[in-house]
């Protein structure tokens, strides 16, 4: 790794609550309010929006033996005293349908598969039962090197969080320092392409609430950093995405072979479950565990205004420039199909004198958060996108999704739409149709209709008497 990449401020080495032993002596532990500002200020901060009164009307459903009561208010639910100040300077008043009834489960030690709406406030939903669980118990069960010891430690986490995507990874560890803030716990992130040298330095320093890529982590289970037998909760985002994307075999390796604690809870969450996933993803869970649905699997939320137009592929440009143009300034995402494309219509909209950057799997890791930091702050507020970004990107202000190619499936133009309008706030998603978008032509069609949505007139076709998904059947 070259000299600037080591020299580099990793998404993974941003600062932390750093605990001290004689906060414990005191009986507190001091704020730290630079450290606050950064966790939990407006401008970094993606919280509640406006429809939230919306989420009352969303059908949830818990299916298996004796579920635990869900909750109304965060002051209602049997969290930490200061988990419970974390969500309040978090500005977390009404839980989501997934928090409120995901805390009061995973309270319960119970295994979950949870599945909602894309931007509904799934990273929450498990960050804070699991970490507030050990709040209490944290002096007995955190481990830390001795003085001098360091280069010999095993971190040993209490909490691991697998993530499909490293952008993923360094978000949910952006929440584990909000949530764990004044707190004993030390969160840490562990992903490819980042400098291995100052994830280890890291981890060496304690580490008890773990997000990591899959990759990453077998390579430093087996370079002997990190000691799996203490865990106690195992959680995997994107549950879908990550045994999609190959990691099965990964996954199974490192929860059956890496001596994972078998005492432990098991949580998977997503924003979709095809069947056949969901059948693979029983092995994980114990035979009682709870399966959440809110809404219907799959679904979108109707704060999203989705406009589909037919776009014939040598139109693409211009017709992408023309609906920048004649949108007032905001921040836009713009979804291609290809790396090339990525980078020819970043090229295109900069020589246009439009404010873009663009991020793919080729873009080193360097680049990649770059990118993304420059799209959050605003200096680039057109971000051009693979779909390496698609999954589970929180990112404050996203006002406009633009599919610029039409995703294969109604799966991933669900996740790609849901970067807008994320926990209760409004967006639009526009979407370029043509010729070779007509494999997702029908299920887009159930969906427009199903969000209430304006239906254009060469859709119109595949309106039927019947619009109801498969999944809306499956009584699971």
């Amino acid at each position: 790794m070259d000299k600037s990449s080591s020299n580099y401020n990793w998404g993974s080495s941003k600062k932390r609550y750093e605990w001290k032993d004689e906060y414990l002596a005191q009986g507190f532990a001091p704020r730290d309010e630079m450290l606050e500002k950064e966790l939990f200020g407006v401008d970094n901060h993606v919280h509640s929006g406006l429809n939230f009164d919306k989420y009352e009307k969303i059908a949830v459903k818990v299916t298996g033996e004796n579920p635990p009561p869900g909750f109304n208010k965060f002051e209602d639910a049997n969290l930490h005293p200061c988990m419970k100040e974390n969500i309040a300077l978090a500005r977390y008043s009404v839980p989501t349908p997934v928090q409120k009834h995901s805390i009061s489960i995973v309270t319960a030690n119970r295994d979950l598969m949870a599945c909602a709406q894309t931007g509904s406030g799934k990273t929450a939903a498990f960050l804070i039962p699991t970490c507030s669980a050990i709040f209490g118990q944290a002096q007995q069960l955190i481990s830390r090197a001795r003085p001098g010891d360091y280069h010999h430690f095993k971190s040993r986490p209490l909490v691991l969080i697998l993530a499909p995507t490293r952008e993923l990874c360094c978000q949910i560890f952006d929440e584990a320092r909000r949530f764990c803030y004044r707190s004993m716990l030390r969160p840490c992130a562990v992903y490819g392409g980042a400098g291995v040298q100052g994830q280890i330095r890291e981890l060496e320093r304690g580490c008890d609430v773990l997000v990591a890529t899959p990759g990453r982590l077998c390579d430093l289970i087996d370079r002997g950093k990190i000691d799996l037998s203490h865990l106690k909760y195992l959680i995997l985002d994107e549950a879908d995405r990550m045994l999609d994307m190959g990691f099965e075999s990964v996954i199974r390796d490192v929860v059956e072979n890496k001596g994972m604690n078998k005492n432990r809870t098991t949580l998977m969450y997503s924003a979709t479950f095809p069947r056949e996933i969901r059948a693979l993803a029983r092995d994980f869970l114990k035979p009682n565990h709870l399966f959440l649905k809110v809404g219907r699997i799959g679904g979108t939320t109707t704060d999203i205004t989705q406009k589909v137009m037919w776009v014939e592929e040598n139109e693409k440009r211009e017709r992408v420039k023309q609906l920048l143009l004649s949108q007032p300034p905001c921040r836009t995402l713009i979804f291609v199909d290809t790396k090339r494309a990525a980078d020819s219509l970043d090229h295109y909209l900069f020589e246009s004198k439009l404010p873009s950057t663009s991020i793919h799997g080729d873009r080193s890791q360097m680049e990649r958060e770059d990118a993304l930091l420059a799209f959050k702050k605003g200096t680039c507020p057109i971000l051009v996108a693979t779909a390496v970004v698609a999954r589970g990107i929180d990112i404050k202000n996203v006002m406009h999704v633009i599919n610029f190619d039409m995703p294969p499936t109604i799966d991933e133009y669900i996740h790609r739409i849901g970067r807008t309008a994320r926990v209760g706030n409004a967006g639009l998603a526009s979407s370029f149709f043509n010729n070779s978008s007509t494999g997702i032509a029908r299920d887009l069609t159930k969906l427009l209709v199903e969000c209430k949505q304006e239906v254009p007139e060469f859709l119109k076709r595949y309106i039927t008497s019947n619009m109801r998904f498969e999944d809306d059947e499956d009584d699971l």
